[in-house]
């Protein structure tokens, strides 16, 4: 389970033969049905987690009781609340299972150690949390300088597979849109 997770270190950083063996050590495989919460608000993030199968969201509660999705993760990416995470401070944020997923984590602890142990980890994820900022920063732009309309006609085109396999509502939730403005979108894309 853990080939995947060693394959994508390797596509960033340099890991000797001895490495591959050793740093899957610090790892945890796990298996969450569709719903499934891996995390919630009030409680401290103690995990980063990667996914392996399957997709991830980390979303909010707002004030109207309406759930926000700030941050979906397919196979390949990592998803945490990193502030919560980084700071071992209680966090705000819930991460579900969108769909039956296998998951590698790694607590906090762990990651200290395994940075200490193998230094070149700290490179690696230093590279993920910049591709990850980089996409915040890039999202945030969208909001503040597109329409509704093309944020929506942006995001299916970059992101084909989310369309066919994020349930609508959740992509309304993350686009910032009701499901019914999000349905008229879509009939409107296919006429």
């Amino acid at each position: 389970m853990l080939k995947a997770l060693v394959q994508h270190i390797s596509r960033f950083v340099s890991i000797s033969e001895q490495e591959k063996e050793h740093i899957p050590g610090y790892f945890t495989p796990h298996t969450f049905g569709k719903k499934q919460n891996l995390h919630e608000a009030g409680k401290i993030c103690r995990f980063n987690y990667f996914v392996e199968k399957g997709c991830l969201r980390l979303f909010f509660v707002n004030e109207k009781g309406v759930e926000q999705t700030l941050q979906f993760a397919l196979e390949n990416w990592w998803l945490s609340d990193y502030t919560s995470f980084s700071r071992q401070k209680p966090s705000e944020f819930y991460i579900q299972a969108v769909e039956k997923s296998q998951i590698i984590s790694i607590s906090y602890q762990a990651q200290e150690k395994l940075f200490q142990d193998f230094p070149v980890m700290e490179r690696y994820f230093r590279l993920i949390h910049q591709r990850v900022h980089a996409a915040s920063q890039y999202r945030l732009r969208s909001l503040f300088s597109q329409s509704r309309e093309e944020i929506y006609r942006q995001f299916v085109n970059q992101y084909p597979e989310f369309v066919q396999r994020i349930p609508q509502y959740l992509l309304a939730s993350f686009l910032g849109f009701t499901p019914e403005y999000l349905s008229e979108l879509r009939t409107k894309r296919l006429s």
